[in-house]
């Protein structure tokens, strides 16, 4: 089960610049990378470049501060420990860290079998209401959110991903170790099926 917020005052979005990092940045990111798997000690400029980030990502998936900065922690303490076995791909460091952050939330949703918590502003409801060729919105919203509910949690998160956080399809890839293609395959299948549900109940 799901729980979803969706005013304004209350929701929490993820800051998501979508530019694309350089090939020389990621380059020298590694070499920070290799550093720190030599000596754990180098692993401060990582944390202190990515905490804020991986912090805001948890909190839209929790809603509690104090949760949030555990979970935040978790990961971070795990990324340290498994540091020497990152293999390096090609992509920013952020990549793995999300999906540990990702593995973690979930995680706690099981341990804790607390309600799953999605904030999301109602232009980001919206957005998913125009992508699907609707024209009034107000007419859909309460059944958007009740089929939003009903998500699976890895469907929920490629939703959450690309319209709240308005991550593109390169970076949801990386996050979740899919292809590019695919991402964007399961994103409109999903779509697909919410439409369809949408209009059945409307």
């Amino acid at each position: 089960m799901l729980s979803i917020t969706s005013t304004i005052e209350t929701a929490i979005r993820m800051d998501v610049s979508n530019r694309t990092i350089s090939a020389e940045a990621i380059q020298s990111e590694w070499r920070e990378i290799q550093a720190a798997q030599q000596n754990p000690t180098l692993f401060r400029p990582l944390y202190e470049r990515y905490f804020d980030p991986i912090f805001r990502f948890i909190m839209n998936r929790c809603g509690e501060e104090s949760v949030a900065g555990d979970i935040c922690s978790q990961v971070f303490l795990k990324a340290m420990q498994k540091i020497k076995g990152y293999e390096f791909k090609g992509v920013p460091f952020s990549a793995w860290l999300y999906r540990i952050a990702s593995n973690e939330v979930v995680q706690h949703y099981r341990n804790t079998k607390k309600l799953r918590v999605v904030s999301a502003e109602e232009t980001q409801i919206e957005d998913i209401v125009e992508e699907m060729d609707f024209d009034n919105y107000g007419a859909y919203r309460e059944v958007m959110l009740e089929v939003l509910e009903e998500l699976k949690p890895i469907d929920l998160q490629l939703i959450e991903m690309r319209f709240f956080e308005k991550r593109p399809f390169k970076e949801i890839s990386e996050v979740l170790g899919l292809s590019e293609s695919n991402a964007k395959v399961k994103t409109y299948r999903i779509l697909e099926r919410l439409k369809k549900k949408i209009l059945k109940r409307s």
